[in-house]
């Protein structure tokens, strides 16, 4: 009897044991159908963690596949989360979403996400158990080393696996290793492609002033032609000859003539004329100076802020800001309150207006604010009642040329007597997130050392009646992470060369110096 009784107790369990059996199959095939969809399970990127600190929502870029975050990913990320930079909000924003993704099911088993109507499936996975370590020839107790470890086995077990990574050495390790393995080239402009927001046109110098609105068609297809996009038209010789163009409305294009200068000041070729004709135009609200040290990028850019501001005063202030980053090793701590910090970063920007400030002096054309009492009167003797200047005797030549000489020195004050009248304003970009800023001119440089998203941080800041200037060397780039095809400055020139509101202009001739064109050119 008690036999039978564990027998049908055998029975009854074993049908259960079935029964449960066909319900798990049944509900892991119900989740492999929702999760798969249009999902390619053997096609798998592995991501390293610079790609995530670049783009924050860089895993939404392989739709159709698998992305895999190894956990050293993880680890990696928590060194970043605390910093109050941009690869500090960027690995805060990864682990929200990662988070975010978590209670829609196990990032282990993978998390499907839709965008639209495609898919990605989304997994953390750390080092497995059963992957043979012995055929890897690097030492995991390097996080970079346990991201190609996983992705190297991942392809032993017969999938199509792409590790994707800015680091280059860790690319090359892969390579090596015979990883798949490239650069996140999402957002990147090829090094011969970039937008220089000019085009140059070679004719024969008998056609050269001929030129008008009803024949240029014939010399280049104007549909072409970008919104305040340049056309360089030069004679076949090479000579200094030229007609200069810009496309102010769709297909018509209008000529350029040389500035009239700024306080004497007048542009010394072809491009800074392009740069000045842009910077000067209200109609464009954000303008991209690109090109090397010395091509004078900051100077116009200063140069037309303070005309804008202290001569038209089409604008309420200038304001100019530059990134934090160093060239080289630090120095550590700086003293003093955040304006006497500023002061040693922003020395390119007083070196340029000390040069402006004390040509003005030379030339006779200073601004009335920023005279002193002394020189005021100086100005009043030599107009009289008249307000004409008088013949100069050899008692006021000195005495300019005293004040020249002094004049270089004053600059700081004169600066300080700018920000004290509110009409300029020198800052870091560290604290421009979250403020609105209308009706200034505003002249961001460096921008080569942003990421695209700290640039449209910054430009989103602008309010009513602000124009944008971002300014720098996609040549010279300080930031580890960055380089020419994926800084922030060529990407916005790029990104923005079919708007009606912006320009660029990529000046190619250095003016600094002799020597500075030549370690330019050959350094």
């Amino acid at each position: 009897m008690a036999e039978k009784r564990t027998s049908v107790a055998k029975k009854i369990t074993e049908k259960k044991i079935k029964t449960a059996s066909k319900t798990v199959e049944k509900k892991s095939t119900s989740a492999s159908k929702t999760s798969s969809g249009s999902i390619n399970k053997k096609r798998i990127f592995v991501l390293d963690t610079n790609v995530l600190l670049h783009d924050s929502n860089s895993i939404y870029s392989f739709l159709g596949s698998v992305v895999v975050i190894p956990l050293a990913v993880l680890e990696e990320l928590d060194q970043f989360k605390s910093e109050k930079t941009e690869l500090g909000r960027n690995a805060r924003q990864i682990s929200r979403n990662l988070d975010e993704m978590r209670q829609q099911g196990s990032l282990a088993d993978g998390v499907l996400i839709k965008r639209g109507k495609e898919s990605i499936l989304v997994k953390v996975m750390p080092i497995l158990v059963e992957m043979e370590r012995e055929s890897f020839d690097l030492p995991l107790d390097l996080l970079d080393h346990r991201i190609i470890f996983l992705a190297k086995s991942l392809a032993d077990q017969g999938n199509h696996v792409t590790l994707v990574s800015k680091d280059i050495n860790v690319r090359l390790k892969s390579d090596a290793l015979g990883v798949e393995v490239e650069d996140y080239r999402k957002g990147i402009i090829q090094t011969d492609e970039y937008y220089k927001g000019w085009h140059e046109v070679i004719v024969d110098r008998a056609d050269l002033k001929k030129i008008n609105k009803d024949n240029m068609s014939k010399m280049l297809d104007i549909a072409t032609v970008n919104p305040n996009q340049f056309v360089l038209f030069t004679d076949e010789h090479g000579s200094d000859s030229y007609r200069l163009f810009r496309n102010k409305t769709k297909g018509e294009l209008f000529e350029v003539r040389r500035s009239q200068g700024l306080w004497s000041f007048r542009d010394k070729n072809v491009q800074q004329l392009m740069a000045l004709d842009l910077l000067l135009d209200d109609t464009v609200q954000i303008v991209s100076l690109l090109g090397p040290a010395g091509t004078g990028k900051t100077f116009l850019a200063l140069l037309a802020g303070l005309d804008k501001v202290l001569q038209q005063h089409q604008y309420r202030k200038l304001l100019v800001a530059r990134p934090i980053v160093s060239l080289g090793a630090d120095i550590g701590f700086l003293p003093g309150d955040v304006q006497e910090k500023l002061y040693e970063w922003m020395h390119p920007v007083y070196d340029n207006l000390e040069y402006i400030f004390n040509e003005m002096y030379i030339r006779g054309e200073v601004p009335n604010i920023l005279k002193n009492k002394q020189e005021r009167k100086y100005e009043k003797e030599r107009c009289g009642k008249s307000g004409k200047h008088k013949k100069q005797s050899s008692g006021y030549k000195k005495r300019e040329e005293e004040g020249s000489h002094s004049y270089g020195a004053r600059v700081h004050g004169g600066v300080l007597k700018l920000q004290t009248e509110g009409l300029l304003a020198l800052e870091a970009i560290t604290y421009m997130r979250g403020r609105s800023i209308p009706n200034q001119f505003m002249f961001i440089d460096e921008v080569q050392n942003l990421t695209p998203h700290e640039v449209k941080t910054i430009v989103s800041r602008a309010g009513d009646g602000t124009k944008v200037i971002l300014g720098g060397d996609p040549y010279q780039i300080d930031s580890p992470y960055l380089d020419f095809s994926s800084n922030g400055l060529t990407i916005t020139s790029e990104k923005l060369k079919n708007e009606n509101l912006a320009g660029s202009v990529f000046l190619e001739r250095s003016e600094r110096s002799s020597l500075a064109k030549l370690a330019v050119e050959k350094l």
